[in-house]
């Protein structure tokens, strides 16, 4: 599926207490209080029925059985106009079977390239490798800054590279966890990567990690779509797309995905 690519170079739980049991034992002679201490103000006992923070729910992936079916269903009850276009394309197809720090590596590559360009340079890229699957935080960060400019790849994006494979280096991302994030949590972290930027993460959250509702703001094909759908006189602010797509939640990932449909039916693509 065609996209824009964007500028992003900028960089416990609380116990229930059981009863005491009820233990014999010998009588023992208790001081008599002082008034100050009697005047003290007691202790608050411990509430066993507050609830401890519920932890974020990971909604279930739009690859997940019957899960774009219920997508589809809930966008052409929740909105008319889109109900037209869901009417005039297939439903979409999100298939990937690419590990969420390689597929990180592929959008910094990519950014600000044609599809054609990007293609072009991952393959070189891949050539200081063993194979897709030894491109791993380790072997990335054994390369030079020269090493990776001479397949083609930018020497800022080159130092991009080298921070994503230093955070999982390091610990503070991992592809485990990063399945686990909420996506609150989830742009917060990959936003601290050097080159990784909102629209990086929004098209991370959709195409990798199947997430149902996101809404790519700065995606300019999804601003157009809207656009095009809602019959307004220019492109939409982020503000405005929010409020717009608002009846799409909670698939607005499936919305965003019939905007590129739509935009690609019109011939607009090679034009933006």
């Amino acid at each position: 599926m065609k996209r824009t690519r964007s500028d992003d170079t900028n960089p416990g739980d609380s116990q229930s207490l059981l009863p005491s049991s009820k233990i014999p034992f010998r009588a023992r002679k208790i001081p008599k209080l002082t008034s100050n201490i009697l005047k003290s103000k007691p202790e608050e006992p411990h509430n066993p029925k507050i609830p401890s923070t519920p932890s974020p729910i990971i909604p279930k992936p739009l690859t997940y059985k019957d899960e774009i079916n219920l997508a589809i269903h809930h966008l052409r009850s929740a909105d008319p106009l889109l109900a037209n276009c869901i009417d005039s394309f297939a439903p979409p197809e999100l298939v990937t079977n690419r590990a969420p720090f390689f597929s990180l590596v592929r959008n910094i590559i990519s950014q600000q390239l044609s599809n054609k360009a990007a293609h072009a340079i991952e393959a070189r890229f891949l050539t200081l490798f063993e194979s897709p699957g030894s491109v791993k935080p380790e072997t990335l960060l054994a390369l030079t800054v020269q090493q990776l400019r001479s397949v083609g790849i930018s020497g800022p994006k080159a130092n991009y590279l080298h921070d994503l494979a230093s955070k999982y280096r390091d610990g503070v991302l991992s592809d485990c966890e990063i399945v686990g994030m909420d996506d609150e949590t989830l742009f917060e972290k990959l936003t601290m990567v050097k080159g990784i930027g909102p629209w990086s993460v929004h098209m991370f959250m959709i195409f990798t990690l199947h997430r149902p509702d996101v809404l790519p703001v700065g995606d300019l094909v999804v601003r157009r779509g809207v656009e095009r759908l809602y019959g307004l006189k220019g492109l939409p602010k982020p503000s405005e797309m929010e409020k717009l797509c608002e009846k799409w939640r909670p698939y607005r990932s499936v919305g965003a995905w019939y905007m590129y449909r739509l935009v690609e039916a019109k011939g607009v693509l090679q034009t933006l």
